[in-house]
């Protein structure tokens, strides 16, 4: 099964990223205040971004990757994916 990294846009324009098998459940579950604590404090609003990966492993490490990342470079990723789609 595959795994994806996603990141969340949150009602004060910030974003939070993560990973899972169900990405629609987890945002879900994000929006119950079931998710991070990080998204109990700053609602999140939609998905903006998903990448598929092979393995939980990979999935993690791009996660990292990307957590790493200021806003600016999260909004152009996020911005960049759009319009290939």
């Amino acid at each position: 099964m595959p795994y994806y990294v996603y990141i969340l846009l949150c009602e004060d324009g910030s974003y939070y990223s993560g990973y899972a098998e169900d990405v629609r459940y987890r945002f879900e579950q994000h929006k119950k205040g079931r998710g991070a604590r990080y998204t109990r404090m700053y609602k999140p609003e939609k998905i903006v971004y998903m990448e598929e990966f092979d393995s939980r492993s990979e999935a993690m490490k791009r996660e990292r990757q990307i957590k790493s990342l200021s806003h600016s470079q999260k909004q152009r990723l996020v911005n960049r994916k759009r319009k290939i789609e």
